[in-house]
């Protein structure tokens, strides 16, 4: 990687990932050195307890950010405004969607899309190892966000998300749930940070793409179906309430 301006950042947030992070950045920065553009990697702690910072700092290369736990949003947030690529990617600490995935993103970005999302819905798209119950649950989730918040897309919580940097500093500076003020936070914190996002999108315009991708689900999940279900819901709703109250017309 150069230190000149990238053309590719990727944004990594991580919540006590001291086990996985080492296996996902070697990956991660093993598949940069063999492209031909600049790239930069930001991990973002998200108020980690446990050896999350130590382990990202020691894979050369890697610039980490420490900010407070306030969940998953507010800390991908943080490493979006703070990249300085040409486009932005935003992925798991686990690396769920393979980081090869990201060439179909930059081909949408390329053809014009200005945000482009993974999908593990539709033709073409891939689950392996998931429960059937957290499928059906994330088909219940993607139906209420549909009602209330976004039509049209299939799957908003795939955490493989890029953007070009323009717009990924519009959105995330119009954000309200997950902002400055966001609270601080006990234990692993599960967000529906994206449901707002891509409202944001579509409300400023912005040309959605869904893309198929291949993903595996992480046996070592900290989601907590009761807790992290209701949270989500608390925030998809949030999102209607700050636009009915005009929140997002600034």
């Amino acid at each position: 990687m150069s230190a000149e301006t990238p053309l590719l950042s990727i944004v990594i947030p991580a919540y006590n990932e001291e086990g996985r992070l080492p296996t996902t950045l070697n990956h991660v920065m093993g598949y940069l050195a063999r492209q031909s553009y600049a790239s930069e990697v930001l991990v973002v702690d998200d108020g980690s307890s446990d050896g999350t910072v130590a382990s990202a700092t020691a894979i050369p290369g890697v610039t980490v950010l420490r900010r407070d736990h306030r969940g998953k949003g507010f800390a991908v947030r943080a490493g979006a405004l703070a990249s300085r690529g040409s486009y932005v990617l935003l992925c798991d600490a686990d690396l769920a969607v393979p980081i090869e995935e990201w060439e179909k993103m930059y081909a949408h970005l390329v053809a014009g899309a200005n945000v482009v999302i993974g999908s593990r819905e539709g033709l073409g798209a891939s689950r392996q190892g998931e429960p059937w119950y957290r499928h059906v649950m994330g088909r219940v989730f993607n139906v209420i966000i549909r009602g209330v918040a976004i039509q049209g897309i299939k799957d908003t919580q795939c955490g493989f998300k890029a953007m070009s940097r323009a717009v990924a500093q519009d959105l995330f500076r119009r954000v309200r749930v997950y902002d400055d003020n966001a609270p601080i936070l006990r234990g692993a914190a599960v967000t529906a940070y994206d449901v707002e996002l891509l409202f944001l999108a579509r409300r400023c315009g912005y040309r959605i793409a869904e893309v198929p991708v291949r993903w595996n689900y992480g046996t070592e999940t900290k989601v907590s179906p009761v807790r992290d279900s209701l949270r989500n819901l608390r925030d998809v709703f949030t999102v209607r309430l700050n636009d009915l109250r005009g929140r997002y017309n600034t």
